[in-house]
C-alpha cells in the first residue's frame, strides 16, 4: 500500500509529536486513526521491550480515552492491541534503526497501513466475541507469521 505524499511525515519531530499528544491527550479522538497507532507503537517498540511497548499501547489508549469521556471497556480491544504490537514489532525488529524516524514511520505506514490486515488472520465473528476484546485470542483463520 502507498501513502500520498499529504499523509507521510516530514520529519522525527512530527513522529514524535503525534505520541506526545497522544500521550497528553491534546490529540482529538477522531485524528487517532490507525496511521497514528502505528506510529505510536513504533516509537515504544523502538525504545522498549515488546511486553513494555504492549503495555504502555494498553495503558496510552485506555488513559485516552478516559480523557476524551469514552469508558474503555467497550472500545478498547486486547486482540487487536496485541495483533498490532506483534506486527509493528515485527517490522522494528528488521528497520535499519540507524534510518531517520520519520521515514521508518513512513515505511511502517505504507507496509501497515490497512488496517484490515488483522482480518486475514482473524474471522470478524471471532474478533467481535467479548473474549477477543477483554484478552488475546489466536486467530482463527491464518496463524501469526510475523
Amino acid at each position: 500500500m502507498t501513502i500520498d505524499d499529504r499523509s507521510r511525515f516530514g520529519d522525527d519531530e512530527e513522529v514524535e509529536r503525534v505520541a506526545r499528544r497522544f500521550e497528553s491527550a491534546e490529540l482529538p479522538p477522531g485524528e487517532f486513526k490507525h496511521r497514528e497507532h502505528l506510529v505510536v507503537a513504533l516509537l515504544y517498540l523502538l525504545r522498549h521491550t515488546p511486553a513494555e511497548a504492549h503495555e504502555r499501547m494498553r495503558l496510552g489508549i485506555h488513559s485516552f480515552l478516559r480523557a476524551h469521556g469514552e469508558d474503555p471497556a467497550p472500545v478498547y480491544h486486547e486482540t487487536l492491541t496485541a495483533f498490532w504490537i506483534r506486527r509493528v514489532g515485527s517490522f522494528a525488529a528488521r528497520a535499519d534503526r540507524r534510518r531517520p524516524l520519520h521515514e521508518l514511520a513512513n515505511e511502517l505506514c505504507a507496509e501497515c497501513g490497512d488496517a484490515r490486515l488483522a482480518f486475514a488472520y482473524y474471522s470478524k465473528p471471532l474478533i467481535d466475541t467479548d473474549e477477543a476484546r477483554r484478552g488475546f485470542v489466536e486467530p482463527d483463520l491464518k496463524a501469526l507469521d510475523f
